[in-house]
């Protein structure tokens, strides 16, 4: 299954770095990836794919562990209700 992650915070060193590491030992592919940087502001929006016996919850939790260690806010939202809040 496909999720969206965004993440948001003040920027500091490592915070890509950090939250694909996350993925990568959660097995979770990353298809696409955005990120700026405006001012001292960072922000990222990463499309990911699931394997079904991780679940969005399981990698919730992983990545809320790395948003404390960054001061940043992640949440991990499945695609298809990203999709439903983003329709006109």
């Amino acid at each position: 299954m496909k999720a969206i992650i965004t993440v948001v915070g003040k920027d500091n060193v490592g915070i890509l770095a950090k939250v694909s590491t996350a993925c990568a030992d959660a097995d979770v592919n990353i298809i696409e990836v955005t990120q700026s940087v405006l001012q001292d502001m960072f922000a990222m929006t990463m499309m990911v794919e699931i394997d079904k016996s991780l679940g969005i919850d399981s990698l919730r939790n992983k990545l809320e562990k790395v948003g404390e260690e960054t001061c940043t806010k992640i949440h991990v939202m499945h695609e298809d209700i990203f999709n439903s809040m983003h329709k006109i």
